[in-house]
């Protein structure tokens, strides 16, 4: 005897399976099996909304604070262009700042 109405299909796409007993992703709201409900299992794009995780600048080894919903890529980008204590990103705020004198003195 089948159940139509019972159990709902896994989201990820290479997986599809009937699961009986699925679960809905916190952050993407989606419905996954057991072996995709992890973040990483599903490549879940909403999962910096959920994942309380600090990212450490790549050029001075110091922790960004990212609040809870914002993007760590975009805050690490901020940090590298304003904060940065690295000589390259220091490098890179000098270079800018003299085009941008080199454009308004024309």
């Amino acid at each position: 005897m089948e159940f139509p109405d019972l159990g709902e299909h896994c989201s990820e796409k290479t997986c599809k399976r009937l699961d009986f007993l699925p679960m809905r992703c916190d952050a993407c709201e989606e419905i996954f099996c057991k072996d995709h409900i992890t973040y990483a299992n599903h490549k879940c794009m909403s999962s910096y909304q959920k994942d309380v995780q600090v990212p450490v600048c790549p050029l001075c080894n110091i922790p960004i604070p990212v609040k809870r919903g914002e993007m760590p890529d975009i805050k690490v980008g901020e940090h590298i262009d304003r904060d940065c204590k690295s000589d390259p990103a220091q490098r890179k705020r000098k270079v800018d700042i003299k085009l941008r004198c080199c454009i308004l003195e024309r």
